[in-house]
């Protein structure tokens, strides 16, 4: 799992930010985003959606996990 540290940024830059580390990440594998805006617990479950790939939740606070599936 690798982490992707969003916090302090707003709409749109953790996504931003999940998408430039997602190549890097292999297929199967978790990128945990640690973001802090509120915004962030609605955009990357429909980014997920809408890229085809798995939100596996928000296992604490501040956390939203995505699972590389293509």
């Amino acid at each position: 799992m690798i982490e992707v540290d969003s916090r302090g940024r707003r709409c749109p830059l953790p996504i931003i930010d999940l998408a430039k580390a997602l190549p890097g990440v292999p297929v199967g594998e978790i990128v945990r985003v640690l973001a802090d805006d509120p915004a962030a617990a609605n955009d990357i479950p429909a980014w997920c959606r809408m890229k085809q790939q798995g939100y596996e939740g928000s296992p604490a606070a501040g956390t939203y996990d995505v699972r590389r599936l293509i």
